[in-house]
């Protein structure tokens, strides 16, 4: 069984009817030990899907964030089975979790109709810090643009709705393609890269580092120009580590939530950075190191500087103007009690219709106005989706809110 700790984290279970997003109620959920197969808490989903967050044993806090000091797991594993009427079993194994944090676990069943076993069994791979390394195949910084008459180059960046993962190395043609939401691939590599236990000025820097390595993929066509029919790959040889339905930590979440369509650039180029990383422990790269970064930011380093440190002097931040998949631009103006407006009012229209599909949300007159009850159905949404639970609307509350309702609108 995991061994004795001491400390603890928090596990939330997030079930939900297959990929989509709509959530099943009252599923029994069995967290146990992969070892002895005991079976340690039994909790039940609530309207929205979820369980509480429950407490579990953790390794030490400095195994995960101090270099060198993990010879042993930095994080616990944990054996989660869910079960609902109507639906197949699933039994997952190697859900993740740090200590002082809060881990959230989806859980997609499978519909009973689904064909194929009663029961399904998934295991997930290790974090790509505690697994075996891959050497980096060296690439340069800035990428040549597909030729004219080929792919499309846009005049500027944009954030995709989707990002299509090869689960492979780029020639491995029985490679699974999953096309995956952009902000959700960004948190799941994130989330497989670094620990969430990092000084938060690390963990900007290697997000950030993330979406420039992802969105360079994207804005020079680099697989796509090759003939391949995918984004980018799930081999850290080549790209980054993603592993298909990982847990996905609260503290990463959230910093990504703010800085999605954020990415690094330099004078000159219309692209963003191509900013190779690696771990810098048992992996050493041109570009960023991962655990160089939480060094750098436990001595008080900032962002910036620790980027600046890896990519050059010259680099700087640029945000991109337009997000693909939204019916609606945030606007810039946080959206709080008081304020009156269409962007109000679209707001309200948003909730209602995912208060379809997650009834502990209050339904609230769409009249373009933000009051008590549009703070309380904030509040809520925020809630359970993992957001900062301030009322109000910003810049991450806005596109959490509209991709959660484009997803349940899709399935109408």
């Amino acid at each position: 069984m995991n061994p004795i700790y001491l400390d603890k984290g928090s596990l939330q279970i997030f079930v939900t009817a297959g990929e989509n997003p709509s959530p099943v109620p009252e599923a029994r959920v069995r967290i146990s030990d992969p070892a002895s197969g005991s079976v340690l808490e039994e909790v039940y989903t609530d309207s929205s899907g979820q369980t509480p967050f429950v407490e579990l044993p953790a390794p030490p806090l400095e195994l995960s964030v101090v270099e060198g000091s993990a010879d042993q797991r930095p994080y616990a594993l944990y054996n989660v089975t869910v079960s609902a009427g109507g639906f197949q079993t699933l039994h997952l194994g190697g859900v993740e979790l740090l200590p002082s944090g809060r881990a959230i676990q989806r859980v997609p069943l499978p519909d009973a109709t689904a064909g194929g076993f009663n029961v399904r069994n998934i295991l997930l791979p290790p974090h790509a810090l505690w697994g075996a390394p891959s050497e980096k195949q060296p690439e340069d910084e800035v990428k040549p643009l597909p030729e004219p008459e080929g792919l499309v180059v846009l005049p500027e960046p944009v954030i995709p709705e989707f990002i299509v993962v090869h689960d492979g190395r780029p020639d491995d043609v029985s490679a699974q393609n999953y096309w995956v939401p952009f902000k959700d691939y960004i948190k799941n590599v994130a989330c497989s890269e670094i620990y969430s236990t990092w000084r938060t000025e690390a963990i900007k820097a290697n997000v950030l580092a993330i979406i420039s390595f992802t969105l360079n993929r994207v804005y020079t066509e680099w697989y796509r120009g090759k003939g391949y029919n995918f984004t980018v790959t799930s081999s850290t040889a080549f790209d980054q580590s993603y592993n298909h339905g990982r847990t996905i930590f609260e503290e990463i979440s959230v910093i990504v939530d703010d800085l999605f369509t954020t990415y690094i650039t330099k004078e000159g180029i219309s692209q963003p950075l191509f900013t190779q990383y690696c771990d810098g422990r048992r992996t050493q790269c041109s570009g960023l190191s991962q655990w160089g970064s939480q060094a750098l930011a436990e001595q008080g380093w900032e962002t910036m500087n620790i980027l600046r440190k890896y990519y050059g002097s010259e680099i700087y931040l640029k945000s991109a103007e337009k997000v693909e998949g939204v019916p609606l631009s945030y606007g810039g103006e946080v959206l709080s009690e008081g304020s009156e407006g269409e962007a109000v009012r679209t707001i309200q229209e948003q909730l209602n219709r995912i208060a379809d599909n997650f009834p502990a949300i209050p339904k609230v007159p769409a009249d373009g106005v933000f009051g008590p009850a549009t703070r309380s159905a904030v509040t809520e949404f925020q809630k359970i989706f993992h957001l900062p639970q301030t009322g109000s609307v910003d810049f991450a509350g806005w596109y959490e809110i509209s991709n959660v309702f484009v997803a349940v609108s899709k399935m109408s």
